[in-house]
């Protein structure tokens, strides 16, 4: 059987200009979205019980847009008022940029790295004396605490958002050829939803090692892996490896 459907772990893209439409015009495959995850805000009873207190810090560092909505969503929900002379250091320019929905940009101490964490606290070597807040997800990357322990900052960890797994139990009697993850919590939504999943033919695709390594330790077979020096981007993968499936049956 040659492979003829796709289903992506992910929102449908906003716009027409999306490699996945290119590929499913090119390869001749229907490429479906549907996201196995998704974000939930942490309540504000649940934040007061962490007694963190937003306004005892200088700065806060955010990773993602998703940070970035639940400090706010906190803030308005508890009534707090973030002062003018608050420092926002961004995990890149396109974050920093987010920042316009809920502040006045111009008139804000912003300091933005390059996409990657260690530019960020290369950033706040200057601002040793501050005191940082970091909203974070429940599930986040260990680097993040390591690097700021490591650069001595005073800090707080604020966990205001959980990705939880989806409901899917719409999916129960659709078949795909190719499943495309691009995180451990979309494998572990797959576990949870279908507990009975026999991969049989079904072709797995994923995108980073960390979900490489949650593809096997769940017990699957890994048919598709980027970025790769070969396919860079996971369309490309997925390109590569249909010209050659699809040659062969």
């Amino acid at each position: 059987m040659k492979i003829k459907k796709i289903l992506v772990s992910q929102p449908k893209p906003a716009t027409a200009k999306s490699p996945y439409f290119d590929l499913a015009e090119k390869m001749g495959v229907q490429v479906d979205f549907r996201p196995f995850i998704q974000v939930e805000g942490v309540s504000a009873k649940e934040f007061r019980q962490t007694r963190i207190q937003i306004l005892d810090h200088t700065a806060v560092i955010f990773t993602s847009r998703t940070a970035i909505d639940h400090f706010f969503r906190i803030c308005q929900d508890q009534r707090i008022t973030v002062p003018d002379t608050m420092k926002y250091f961004c995990i890149s320019e396109a974050t920093a940029f987010y920042l316009q929905k809920y502040i006045v940009y111009r008139k804000r101490k912003i300091f933005y790295g390059t996409g990657v964490f260690s530019s960020v606290t290369d950033l706040m070597k200057k601002h040793k004396d501050d005191k940082y807040l970091v909203p974070l997800s429940h599930i986040h990357k260990q680097e993040i605490p390591q690097l700021l322990d490591k650069g001595g900052f005073k800090y707080t960890k604020a966990i205001l958002y959980r990705t939880v797994s989806s409901d899917l139990s719409d999916l129960k009697d659709v078949n795909y050829d190719i499943l495309v993850f691009f995180s451990p919590s979309g494998i572990k939504s797959l576990k949870t939803n279908f507990p009975e999943f026999e991969q049989n033919n079904t072709k797995i695709a994923c995108f980073g090692p960390t979900t490489a390594s949650a593809v096997r330790d769940a017990g699957l077979r890994l048919d598709i892996e980027a970025p790769t020096p070969q396919a860079p981007s996971m369309t490309m993968a997925l390109e590569q490896f249909i010209k050659k499936y699809n040659k062969a049956k």
